[in-house]
Parts: C-alpha cells; structure tokens; sequence
C-alpha cells in the first residue's frame, strides 16, 4: 500500500507568497521523510488551493494561465509534483471558460468545476460549461489526454485529498494523505473463509495503517504549525491484478465486475470502510476508474462493463465516473446528460461525486484505447446512451433535490 498523495492545502496569495511556500517546501521535505521512514511510500505530494474564482480579480483566461503557470513552478520547487487549481463556480460562470486555456498551457495543473452543491443544488449552466470543457480538452492530444486533469464536482467538499477534486477554503494552511489501498481489500478477501472474516480483515487492515498514519499526521502537524484534515481511503486502485478493486469485487464471488451482483460487492466494501475507525476526510469510498484498475478495464473491454454500471455502483458509494473513455465524437449535449445524472446522484444522496470523462479522439465504442501512461490499463471505448436535453432541463436556472429521508 502506497500515499499516492501527501496533499497540501493553502491559501497561495493573488501574488504567490514567497514565505508560504518556504513553509510548504519545509513540511514536504519533513513529511517525506517521516513517511517513508516508517515504511511507507510516497509518490507525491501536490498543492491545492482554494477556487481560482475566489483568488484572482481578473478571470481573463491569459491571466488565469500565467498564474496557473507561475503557481506551478512555485509548487514544483517546493517538491510538489502537481497543482489543483480549485474549482470554477457556478456564480462566476466566466470561471469555467478559463479552464481548457489552462490545460493546453501548462503540464501539472488540475482543473475543476463545481456542476452540484448543497448551497446551489443542481445548476444547468455549469453542467453545460462542464460538458464544453471537457469536450475542448479531449481536443488537445490525440489521445484525449487533456481530461485527466478536469473533473467535475458535485458535492464535493473542501479538504479532500484526491485530484483533480482537492481544493482548499479560508487562510490556514493543512493537508490530508490520499491512499491508495486497494490491495488491502484484495489481500483481506483472498485469506477470508467468510464474509464476516473477510469485512473484519479489511477494516483490521485500514485500522492498523491508519494507526501508524495518524500518529505521524498529528506529529508533523505540530512540528510545522499546519491541521491535519485525515485521511481518505478510498480504495484507489494501481493498473495490476493485486492492486484492483474490481479484483476485489471479484473475489467476493462475483464472476465478472458489470454482472449482476456487483453493485453488492461494492456496498459490501463500502460498509467496511463505514465501519472502520479513523480520522476520515474526502470520499472514503470506492474509487472504480476505468483505465486505472486492470480488472476494470478488461471488463470493459470484455462488454461487461458500462458507464450506467459504473453510476450505479457509485448509489452505493463510490466518487462517481473516473478516467471513462468515450467516444471522441461524443457531443456536448450527450455530455451534460451524463453529468446531469451524476449531479442528481449526488444532490439526492447527500454524497460527493465526480465525473472525469474522456472522450478519445478518433475513436467509436468498442475501440481499444492506445495509452501509454504507466498508470493506465488499456481497454476499450464505453458507449454514451444519451440524447440532447430538451424542454425543461434544457433551461438556465438551477434546481434543489432534498436528499430522500428514511421512513424508519
């Protein structure tokens, strides 16, 4: 099991603070080290800042591209590989027409933009903008690269270590560690005998790393003055079959992930990590990203697996649509459909979602994708069953959906 992210949160200063990130620099150096002498390895640590709508006066796309530019060379020199540049806002709709120039502009910077929230509810215009953005940045290699590094956000709160989704709010500087712990649910349900021994040993799993991350969390916490958020272990998986959350699944008894029976296996893990004790921030869920679980992409490319499976497993919690590759000619208003549910997903179960979609030039469903990225396993094209909006949801207002109460 691996830190795929010691993420830094902060406040960087409409004039980037020279003393904030001598601070920052220090703690990545001391929280390396801390980690990684206990045994555990780190393979980044990235900033995150708070919505770009709210630090820069001047949303011109020119100017949100020079800061992005110079916020990534600050952070790069501070030992952060990456840069979450927090997200457009639906009250600042010019906000999202800066994204796609940010993406072409610069190399390790990440894009937002908020589709759903508590305050908000449902908003259709930042859907549509959404949709733009993303269909612009499959545009900007010939592979639909440019969308790893855009998500949309739909109740996802501040705080959360995993990118693109992390973002910052208020002065005070923090970080949270992002996991990537899928192999503990496959190690756990490998040795298990029965379901009980097979949630227990997954929970004992989380619980005692949890313990040791804690203990070094709150210890640099003191020794550089910055909060510790927690951690979010959602079970993120790594492109091998030991490393698989659909691996995972699969082990429970499931014959093929997208086959009746998984949305269980999902529900069944997700209780787990319900269940274990520890200081939780961000999703702390299932993460089920196409092209990022070996298991996962087989079985799309095996048409096993659909993007309506993969919304339907994010009901029993998951962090909604990741790394989905679709067809390169996927309109926008297909898009907003799928973004539209994913928002309404989100706002009717009170719960954080994302949707990271990309569409891959050139290609139609069924294709196989041609990556080369360590961190990817190839699979195939997901078809979009979806129609442009019309009447009502084709408006410009925003919508609330109170999450369902129990009866009980």
């Amino acid at each position: 099991m691996n830190i795929r992210s010691i993420t830094y949160f902060m406040n960087p200063g409409v004039a980037i603070d020279t003393a904030r990130f001598a601070q920052l620099r220090d703690f990545v150096k001391g929280a390396r080290d801390a980690f990684e002498s206990n045994g555990y390895a780190v393979q980044s640590a990235r900033l995150a800042t708070v919505p770009f709508p709210l630090l820069l006066p001047n949303l011109a796309p020119d100017t949100v591209v020079a800061y992005a530019r110079a916020l990534e060379t600050a952070a790069a020199d501070a030992g952060c590989s990456y840069v979450a540049l927090g997200p457009a806002l639906p009250d600042v709709q010019e906000s999202y027409d800066a994204i796609p120039p940010v993406l072409a502009e610069t190399e390790n910077t990440f894009m937002s933009g908020v589709i759903a929230s508590p305050a908000t509810g449902v908003s259709l215009p930042a859907v549509r903008s959404c949709a733009r953005v993303i269909q612009e940045a499959a545009t900007l290699d010939p592979n639909g690269f440019g969308n790893l590094y855009f998500t949309a956000l739909a109740n996802v709160a501040p705080g959360g270590p995993f990118f693109p989704a992390a973002y910052h709010e208020g002065d005070e500087p923090c970080f949270a560690l992002a996991m990537e712990a899928a192999g503990l649910a496959v190690q756990a349900f490998k040795e298990a005998g029965t379901l009980a021994e097979a949630r227990q040993g997954l929970i004992e799993r989380i619980e005692c790393h949890a313990r040791t991350l804690s203990r070094i969390g709150e210890a640099l916490s003191k020794s550089f003055g910055v909060g510790f958020n927690g951690i979010d272990f959602t079970l993120a998986p790594f492109p091998a079959e030991s490393e698989s959350l659909g691996t995972a699944i699969e082990r429970l008894g499931v014959a093929s992930v997208g086959l009746h029976g998984s949305l269980a296996g999902a529900a069944f893990i997700a209780d787990a990590l319900d269940r274990a004790h520890y200081p939780k921030v961000g999703f702390n869920g299932l993460m089920l990203p196409v092209l990022e679980d070996s298991t996962l992409a087989k079985r799309a490319a095996e048409g096993t697996l659909s993007v309506k499976d993969l919304l339907m497993y994010s009901a029993v919690c998951g962090t909604g649509l990741d790394t989905v590759p679709l067809p390169g000619d996927t309109s926008r208003e297909a898009l907003a459909c799928v973004l539209l549910d994913v928002a309404a997903l989100a706002q009717r179960l009170a719960k954080p979602l994302t949707a990271r979609l990309m569409p891959i030039p050139g290609k139609g469903a069924g294709d196989p994708t041609t990556f080369d990225f360590p961190f990817f396993a190839n699979s195939r094209v997901l078809a979009v069953d979806a129609a442009p909006l019309t009447g009502l949801f084709a408006g410009d207002g925003m919508f609330d959906l109170a999450p369902r109460i129990s009866l009980r």
